[in-house]
């Protein structure tokens, strides 16, 4: 009984331990008209012996460039616990120092938001909606304490949505740092809808669609009973869902025609919001982001990147392995769809169709590998630069290029080894996803040959399509499905003077495309096309016509003017380089018995 009570005393004496170190934030939005909100930010127990640091975050979990939330900040102040003044030097943009600090410290500071995406915060007269890294402050060195946060709102008809767990007081707790800032909060009149899900192991967990959008509880519960299709059939990809934090899951659904939209994974929560009127008439559309976020919360949220973890809010955080972490995911995100009966063959097919041509045609995914594309998005994921760059030519987006080697190696598996890229995610799942262990490229490697008991395929397979340029023969792999890639325009005509633009009655030539013949003939971004093949070009579509009259291998010439200077080139037309997908049956060919197989247990529901 002693030692009970030691124990005892022991626990109760770190709780207490940790109350008395609980970093804890109050916030209240007394001009939610002109987008502010204020923020107060406590420190307990703080060392006095050196200057304490305040910084804001510069990146954000799921984002991979800065955003200098900085930015939105001012009226910052500091006091001491007797409400005393004390000095603030601002060290840089986003860095704050008291140079002496008291024990306690409480930090004030007036927050501006009106951009309500993943990434950012944003208040008015209808909803406060919440990135954590874009909206709180915190202490420099003190990662491990917990934090709560408490909100004043005057509107009795808003309500909480956060993945932080509620405590009885009113507050929200976070265990630490990295926890309270992969939690966003959505505080506003919504709607919810929720549903039970049972793990093999027979754990129950409860998912949450909150809703805020102009539409009936009718029209969320029936979204939400779709989305559960979405949840079944991921479920099924993977064996069972994540064990959530307090056993729930939030889907935070805003829905509004002038929101900036996004979508942004979290731990246990996703922010998801869209540029439509409501929900009603738009469901079908609006499920590819429900199907992508939640797919994350497997790859990612738990089956992670080393080079992702921890996550560093001071920095741009790079890593070699999005194409995997966002591919694999944008790969996954419609086939799900498709295997819920959401999305048609043809549809499914549109999808893949893009994501060939894609990697195939574009010169970023011919010079520079998946890992490099992964490494870019520093500069490219919503990053903001006002220089131009050369992206279009170095770059091609992680998310397509990573679903392209899904593809890849889905077909791979089920033509060479009875497999699929299901048993491979969950292989990966077992190995580093549920244990929590944050893996390496080699180990995704390593993973592949135990799987396939063939370790010169999954170095073969690595070498060539993640670290190199090769892409895989999609057209005899695809063909086992019944699926036909051919050229989409044959014996047609092709320059790459696409997507024109009109500037005060200018036809404009957008980035020009390396290889390309309008490349090669030295057109460039900015340049304004005059005349082609003798022919003034006064339309957009000008072009096109033109084009329409030649064949591959024949030259015309082209007056452009830069910068006020004519000139002149020859351009030499290719034949159209872009493929089309097909079912073979469309092509007037028999779809074999075998090859339906295979088309089924690919893309028809796994759901048992």
């Amino acid at each position: 009984m002693k030692k009970f009570v030691i124990v005892v005393g022991m626990i109760m004496a770190s709780f207490t331990l940790k109350a008395q170190k609980e970093i804890s934030y109050e916030v209240s939005f007394p001009n939610l008209v002109h987008h502010e909100a204020q923020i107060a930010l406590s420190i307990p127990a703080v060392p006095t012996t050196v200057p304490l640091k305040v910084r804001f975050s510069r990146s954000s979990p799921g984002r991979y460039a800065t955003h200098e939330f900085g930015k939105n900040v001012y009226h910052l102040k500091a006091f001491d616990s007797q409400g005393k003044a004390l000095l603030i030097k601002q060290l840089s943009g986003d860095i704050y120092e008291i140079v002496k600090p008291s024990a306690f410290v409480k930090i004030t500071y007036t927050l501006f938001g009106n951009w309500v995406d993943g990434t950012y915060a944003g208040f008015d007269e209808t909803h406060a909606h919440m990135n954590i890294p874009a909206t709180f402050a915190f202490p420099v060195g003190m990662d491990k304490r917990p934090r709560t946060v408490k909100f004043n709102y005057a509107n009795n008809n808003w309500k909480v949505a956060t993945q932080l767990k509620p405590l009885p007081n009113g507050s929200y707790y976070a265990k630490d740092f990295q926890y309270f800032m992969d939690s966003p909060i959505e505080i506003s009149a919504h709607k919810t809808s929720s549903w039970e899900v049972k793990n093999p192991d027979g754990k129950v967990q409860t998912i949450h669609l909150i809703a805020h959008s102009d539409d009936e509880q009718s029209t969320v519960d029936n979204y939400a009973n779709m989305i559960k299709k979405v949840v079944e059939e991921q479920k099924a990809i993977w064996g069972e869902l994540p064990h959530f934090d307090n056993n729930h899951y939030y889907f935070l659904h805003d829905v509004h025609p002038d929101y900036a939209g996004d979508g942004m994974e979290h731990r246990n929560s996703t922010v998801i919001v869209q540029r439509t009127p409501r929900i009603l008439g738009y469901e079908s559309n609006l499920l590819g982001t429900f199907s992508h976020e939640f797919f994350h919360a497997w790859n990612v949220e738990r089956l992670r990147p080393k080079s992702l973890e921890p996550f560093d809010f001071t920095q741009s955080n790079i890593s070699e392995a999005l194409w995997i972490a966002e591919g694999f995911t944008q790969y996954y995100g419609n086939l799900t769809l498709k295997r819920a009966n959401f999305r048609t063959l043809e549809n499914i097919l549109q999808n893949f169709n893009g994501l060939i041509n894609a990697v195939t045609n574009a010169p970023g995914a011919k010079y520079f590998s998946p890992i490099q594309s992964s490494q870019y998005a520093v500069f490219a994921d919503a990053g903001v630069a006002i220089d131009q760059t050369n992206q279009p030519n170095i770059f091609t987006s992680y998310y397509t290029y990573g679903a392209a080697v899904a593809l890849a190696l889905d077909l791979r598996l089920r033509t060479d080894f009875k497999l699929t890229l299901d048993d491979y995610m969950r292989a990966l799942w077992k190995a580093y996803g549920k244990t929590e262990i944050a893996y390496t490229i080699p180990d995704l490697e390593k993973t592949l040959a135990s799987l396939t008991k063939n370790q010169n395929f999954a170095h073969q397979f690595f070498n060539d399509f993640v670290y190199a340029t090769k892409k895989e023969n999609y057209t005899s792999l695809l063909l086992n499905a019944g699926l036909i890639l051919r050229k989409a325009s044959p014996g047609k005509a092709f320059s790459d003077i696409r997507r024109l633009t009109i500037n005060n009655g200018k036809v404009v030539v957008p980035a020009t495309l390396v290889g390309s013949p309008a490349y090669l003939a030295g057109l460039d971004i900015g340049d304004i096309l005059l005349k082609a093949d003798g022919i003034e070009i006064k339309a957009i579509d000008d072009f096109d016509k033109i084009t329409e009259k030649h064949n591959p291998g024949e030259t015309i010439e082209i007056v452009y003017s830069r910068r006020g200077i004519e000139k002149t080139a020859k351009l030499t037309f290719i034949e159209n380089p872009n493929l089309e997908l097909v079912a073979i049956e469309s092509t007037g060919e028999a779809l074999t018995p075998l090859m339906k197989s295979f088309r089924d247990n690919w893309l028809n529901s796994q759901v048992k």
